[in-house]
Parts: C-alpha cells; structure tokens; sequence
C-alpha cells in the first residue's frame, strides 16, 4: 500500500511538489524563529553558569551597567560571615572604539580591581584568556587592557597594539573569548585607570560581585547580605536616565540590547521611580533627590532609620539563578510571539495540503469505487490517503528541518556577535514530528469523505 500511495503522488508531480514547497517554508520558518528563542536561552545558561557568585546592585537596576552604590559598601559586605572574596565592579559605555560607534553591537568598559580578581577562584575574562596574558598588579594604574576576541577582530588588533576607546589610548594586552554574545562585549582595565579616563567619583561604583566561602549556601548569603543593608538611603539614587535610553531607544538593536531592554521592562527588576532631573548624572557620579551628593551619613547608613517607613532593601543580590529565572520569564513572552508567527506558516501549509488531498481525491473517486467494489474497505481506503498525505508531510519536514539548520548555520557565522541561534535536536525532531502529523491532519477530511461513498456513488460522481 506504501508503494502505491507513493505512485498516487508521483503521478501528480506538480500538485505534490506545491504542497511539499507550502510546507517545506512553514517548517523552515518554524525552526529560524524557535532557534531564537531556543539560542537565547542557551547562551543565558552559558553565560549565568560562568557566574557561581553573587551580584550585589543598586535594587531596580537591570544589569551593573545602571548601578551605582558606594564604594564604602563593599568593606562592609567583607565582614558578613561567610564572604570568601568581595571585588568591586565599575561599568561604563564605550562610545567609540578605533573611530567608530559602537552601536551594533554595544561595548562596555569594565574596571575591575585587580587584586581581588587575581584572589578568585573563578572569574570571568580571567579565565578565558586566548592570546596574551590577564591584568596583573603590576597593570594596576596603567592604560593596559584586556579585549574580547570580537573586539580585537573588529578593530584588527593584538596584545601589544594600542586601542583608542573614546579618545583614550590603551595598550592591549591580552585577548579573550568566553564563547557568550552577552559577555564578549566588554573591555577590561584597572578601575583606578577607568575613574581617572572618565572622570568618575571614587567614592562610587557600579556594583559589587561576591565570591561565597566553600559549603556556604548562595541563598543564605544573599539574604544576610541584604538584611545588613535594608533600610540603607540607596533606594533614592536613580540610574543615568539617558544611558538607558541610548541602549533601548536605537532603530538596529542586537540580541544583547534586546536582552538588555527586556530586563529592564521586567517590572519586578526595573521599578520605576519618580525622580527629577538633577538625579541623572552622565558621568558616573551619583546624586540623591534634589541633586546634592550623598553625605558620608548616607553612605554609612547611620541616619537611614530615621524614618520607619524606609524600612525598603538597600541592596539587591542576586544568585545566577535569581538571574535564570527573570530570563525564563522573559523567553516566555518570546515564545508566545514565536507560536504566533509560526502560526501563520502552519495555517498556509495546512491549507496547501489539504487543496493538494482534496483536489488528489475527487480526481480518482473512480479508481475508488472500483477499488472497494475488488474489496477495499473503507479503512484501505483511509489508509491509502493517510499514507499520501503523511508523506507529503515527512518530506516537507525533512526539508523544513534541514534548510531551517542550514539557516541558523549561516545566521550565526554571518553575525557572531549579534545572533546565536541554535537549532537543538530536540526542536529538529518535534519539527519532523509536527510536520508529520500536519500532513495526517490535512488528508484526514479528503480521506473520511471519500470513504462514506458507495462504489457507485463513486463512480457516478466521477
């Protein structure tokens, strides 16, 4: 019977082949668009995996690069139990690498102090040198840097090169690649070296990445953490305004600002907050309500249980699954676009395949009739149908899959640094699988009308 239903097809050649090109697109379409989704949580794992520690910020920010907390803070954190290594982090934007903007994709400086990164047992960009060598102390003070392996391919550049980032020139020297869109965006140079090029308060910075002690539970730290801060008068200090626009705000938007702005939308992350004007600094100083700089009281806290009502988390910390969990959030809104988007592909080859079926049947209701007055029965004949239509659906789903893979493939060699797609074997096989069972569906009401005539009634309608 399987070689008969595939004689059937064949012997329509161009009827089978639309129908095989309508689902074929549709598959293809279905893979492209899930393979983002699917990327995108897979370079999030990749990423968050890389980061055992926690992440100490000023609650509301998305990412370190909208935090701004005192460097004070991070003395205290030294002394909650548990603490293995605590290094203060400085984020800024870079705005020009070599002479050109650096809008897509985004780079970002990260000062970093080198002693306490040297003190970790893990840390990112340290660990994933490719050519060169990592800061040491002898760096601290100095305009050397560390670049990720696109940075240095965009700009042609080695270790020993200089690099003009925003005017200032920097002696690269060491590359690295930690394999995620998300982190090899960064270039990395002595905090002291950044405050002095950028002219940033040193009683400032961006947030704080806490290395817990062996054995020390993630949760249990984090909240003793945050329970020696509550109360503290950091709420009042507002991220730079402008700074999150000018990630969100632009017409071509890679991956990673997509990522960014999805954080930030998430209302339990970016809480919004009223604030005037003067709270906004571009330079990286930070301002409390009314514009005037935090006193030293409010950087200790000693004046921020005046009022009872302030009783609100002075610091937020987060574990990388507290950040694997917004994610996975965020990639839920994602998918429901995906399923509508494939939604239209599958509605057009549904349709393409059941034309294909329907016109197939009424063209041979003699060949039927004669077949059930030999014997057939109605279920030979569904059969037969099924059979037809589960092919056409098998070969449109072979090669949905297979340009879908091809399409990611090219995707992401194209524009490493925006896209990374991936098309899992899982979603391969359920793409096959749905294939299948959408030709089934489209032969299914072809085949249960054909099988409701008489041998007669076939042959007289024909």
């Amino acid at each position: 019977m399987l070689h008969f239903a595939w004689q059937n097809l064949a012997s329509r050649p161009a009827r089978s082949i639309l129908a095989l090109l309508g689902l074929t697109v549709a598959i293809t379409g279905m893979v492209g668009l899930f393979s983002i989704a699917v990327g995108l949580q897979r370079t999030v794992g990749r990423t968050f995996d890389r980061i055992p520690g926690l992440a100490a910020m000023q609650p509301g920010s998305p990412i370190p690069l909208f935090s701004r907390m005192p460097a004070a803070w991070a003395e205290e954190i030294r002394e909650v139990p548990g603490v293995s290594v605590v290094r203060p982090e400085l984020w800024t934007r870079a705005q020009m690498v070599d002479g050109k903007m650096t809008f897509n994709p985004p780079r970002f400086l990260f000062g970093t102090d080198i002693p306490t990164t040297l003190q970790m047992k893990s840390a990112v960009y340290r660990d994933d040198i490719q050519a060169g060598r990592f800061l040491e102390l002898a760096d601290v003070g100095t305009n050397r840097c560390v670049i990720s392996e696109s940075i240095a391919r965009d700009s042609s550049k080695k270790p020993g090169d200089i690099i003009n980032v925003d005017g200032n020139l920097l002696e690269v020297i060491g590359v690295y690649k930690t394999g995620s869109i998300l982190l090899d965006v960064a270039i990395v140079i002595d905090q002291s070296t950044l405050r002095q090029l950028y002219r940033m308060d040193p009683a400032i910075i961006s947030s704080v990445y806490i290395e817990p002690v062996e054995k020390m539970s993630p949760d249990e730290l984090s909240k003793a953490i945050r329970e020696k801060f509550r109360g503290r008068s950091l709420g009042k200090w507002q991220p730079s305004a402008d700074t999150i626009a000018g990630l969100s705000g632009r017409a071509e938007a890679t991956l990673a600002d997509k990522f960014v702005a999805g954080l930030s939308g998430l209302s339990d992350l970016a809480k919004p907050r009223k604030t005037s004007p003067a709270n906004s600094s571009t330079s990286g100083e930070v301002l409390l309500a009314g514009g005037e700089k935090p006193s030293p009281e409010d950087i200790s806290g000693e004046n921020s249980a005046a009022d009872p009502g302030d009783a609100e988390e002075g610091l937020e910390v987060r574990s990388a699954r507290d950040w694997g969990t917004k994610i996975q959030e965020f990639s839920s809104d994602l998918d429901i676009f995906m399923y509508l988007m494939s939604g239209i592909g599958v509605v057009i080859a549904l349709l393409s395949i059941l034309n294909t079926m329907l016109m197939s049947v009424t063209e041979r209701m003699t060949e039927f009739g004669i077949l059930k007055a030999n014997g057939w029965s109605s279920w030979d004949l569904l059969r037969l149908i099924a059979y037809e239509s589960a092919a056409l659906g098998l070969i449109g789903g072979i090669l949905g899959c297979i340009l879908g893979w091809i399409g990611t493939l090219v995707v992401n060699a194209s524009i490493p640094d925006k896209l990374n797609l991936y098309a899992s074997p899982g979603l391969l096989l359920f793409s096959l699988a749905f294939s299948m069972a959408l030709g089934v569906l489209g032969g299914l009401y072809p085949a249960m009308w054909a099988t409701r005539l008489t041998p007669m009634e076939a042959i007289r309608r024909s």
